[in-house]
């Protein structure tokens, strides 16, 4: 499938050349010939709330300030009604630093910590349920047409994973349009950028759908939720819990998104099914275990 070399809808697109993100290694292949390869860069971003380290993330180290915001939204730690005096990022002690008006402590919340199953190991402080209780999401009425077309523009998108790999994508959207797409290691970190873009640009969540590449847990569905959006599709497969929240809270969840195909299992009474499957074009089946998916 040919890639769409015109980014210029997206309000922020992936860019595979930017500094810093690849670093190029050198090795060699199956038959013992030397071969050029650019790899992902991983690096620490400690994130602060006030005065209080929160956590040390490992990211790709673009778009810090977003990762940062969406990272303390995510947790709960940054509210609706919370005053932000700044948001500083220091590349040479890669650190970021978010003031609010109004003090915070989190002690008690950061002695309670979960490993997730994100990519680059995934944090997640306090109850993870935590701040679902009431939560009620819009009502978004999604075509099935508009699904189809995200997938077909994203999937060509030029990205750093179709560059060097070894990374994970998400997408917010809206309508047939995808708007922002974000990568890291750890799709974790990918959902809180745009979190944290969504927080700063003021942008709302009710007529948004999320697209990833990665699997979605509970975690994603979670993370999800707690920004207001009412969608959650990928092209790869489900986690039980992450299915399990999706039906509590009324999330649409739609997975192993490959050409005509795919699977709602939460929320299937939002689809509006308006395009006719056949007339998609398909990709072949992978062979392998009954009933694997990505």
């Amino acid at each position: 499938m040919a890639r769409i070399d015109d980014t210029s809808d997206y309000l922020i697109a992936p860019d595979p050349a930017r500094a810093r993100l690849t670093r190029a290694v050198q090795g060699t292949d199956q038959n013992g010939h030397v071969i050029d390869l650019n790899v992902v860069e991983e690096r620490p971003l400690t994130i602060f709330l006030n005065a209080q380290e929160i956590v040390t993330a490992m990211t790709i180290g673009d778009y810090p300030e977003y990762l940062a915001l969406g990272f303390l939204r995510n947790q709960g730690m940054l509210k609706d009604d919370d005053v932000l005096l700044g948001v500083d990022y220091d590349e040479e002690l890669e650190t970021v630093v978010v003031r609010t008006k109004s003090q915070t402590t989190y002690e008690d919340k950061l002695k309670k910590k979960t490993r997730t199953s994100g990519c680059a190991v995934g944090t997640v402080f306090g109850d993870m349920m935590e701040g679902l209780e009431g939560v009620t999401l819009p009502d978004l009425r999604v075509r099935t047409s508009d699904l189809y077309a995200l997938a077909a523009t994203i999937n060509r998108t030029p990205s750093l994973y179709l560059e060097a790999g070894a990374i994970h994508g998400t997408v917010l959207c809206q309508g047939n349009r995808p708007l922002v797409y974000m990568e890291d290691v750890g799709r974790h970190n990918a959902v809180d950028k745009i979190a944290g873009w969504m927080l700063s640009e003021g942008v709302g969540a009710a007529d948004k759908t999320l697209y990833t590449t990665g699997r979605l847990t509970s975690e994603m569905v979670i993370k999800t939720a707690m920004m207001g959006i009412p969608v959650l599709a990928s092209r790869s497969g489900f986690t039980a819990w992450g299915v399990e929240i999706a039906q509590q809270i009324g999330l649409t969840l739609i997975g192993r998104m490959k050409g005509q195909r795919f699977v709602c299992l939460a929320g299937e009474d939002r689809l509006i099914r308006d395009a006719d499957p056949t007339s998609i074009a398909d990709e072949p089946r992978k062979t392998g275990r009954k009933g694997a998916s990505g």
